[in-house]
């Protein structure tokens, strides 16, 4: 089942979606008395309960622990907003999910700075699922999709017992993106107020690949060497950059793919996430 939600950052109402495995009984009742004891005065809304499971639900929320995933969706706008399939699919491996929309975005207030003050939103979402008593605080792992690479390797910085962090097609350089991706080039002068060409310091300081020195917890690529989207060489570089500070990292490669993949390699490359966050990968067969 999928809730809607909405939380406080920066005295801002930001919105967001948690993913409940099937099989577990929970109500917008239960999830609004934690928000409340979190944010005690800061009047949020109802969450509203969008996906209902007919599956028998065995388990009472309250009275299990689950492991957790924090889901740093890609794009800004309604440029890649959060996938309900996507949150679907991963509470079916047993993981309470959870993916803020990031500020300014999908009636989130504030404004959206691709990876600049909006790193808020995730960080404070971590300490959201770590208030919450169904979580196992000691299995939150973050998975950041896309741009979402940048969110989720700030947050994972911010939090370093952060389990694993998963960049699944992600932005290593933000500057080599002005590069090669002409038609975004407005829109990021526009968020982040200024090129690479003047201002180089803006894009290195949203960059993952300027950060991998402070990135603790093991990572794993995931790349499509196809991507006309965030171009390959981001899941290379950034490999390569954290084998070099002798970081725990693991690569995903899926050749002749690009920036999204066919729905059942999708699904293929979703279970071995999970096992890859499982420490399972040793018995999954490709």
């Amino acid at each position: 089942m999928i809730f809607q939600l909405s939380y406080l950052v920066d005295n801002y109402i930001i919105n967001g979606y948690l993913a409940i495995p099937n099989w577990v009984n929970c109500s917008t009742e239960i999830i609004y008395k934690y928000l409340n004891r979190r944010y005690p005065s800061a009047k949020l809304p109802m969450p509203k309960l969008l996906s209902f499971s007919f599956q028998n639900q065995i388990d009472q929320i309250e009275s299990i622990k689950i492991p957790a995933l924090l889901y740093c969706r890609g794009g800004i706008g309604n440029h890649g907003k959060v996938k309900m399939e996507w949150l679907e699919q991963f509470a079916s491996h047993g993981y309470i999910v959870f993916a803020p929309t990031y500020r300014g975005n999908e009636g989130s207030q504030g404004r959206d700075e691709f990876g600049g003050s909006d790193r808020f939103d995730t960080i404070e979402a971590f300490h959201l699922l770590r208030t919450l008593p169904f979580i196992d605080k000691k299995q939150i792992s973050i998975m950041g999709f896309s741009r979402g690479a940048i969110n989720a390797t700030q947050t994972a910085i911010a939090i370093p017992d952060t389990n694993k962090l998963i960049l699944w097609s992600g932005v290593a350089s933000l500057a080599s993106i002005y590069k090669e991706r002409v038609e975004l080039r407005r829109m990021l002068k526009r968020v982040i107020g200024t090129s690479p060409q003047k201002e180089l310091e803006p894009y290195h300081s949203r960059s993952p690949i300027m950060m991998t020195k402070q990135i603790h917890c093991p990572t794993l690529i995931i790349h499509g060497t196809n991507d006309h989207q965030v171009p390959f060489h981001h899941g290379e570089e950034l490999f390569e950059r954290l084998l070099q500070h002798k970081k725990d990292v693991s690569f995903h490669r899926y050749h002749s793919l690009d920036h999204h993949f066919p729905l059942p390699i999708h699904l293929l490359a979703t279970q071995r996430m999970f096992a890859w966050i499982n420490n399972n990968l040793s018995q999954f067969r490709v």
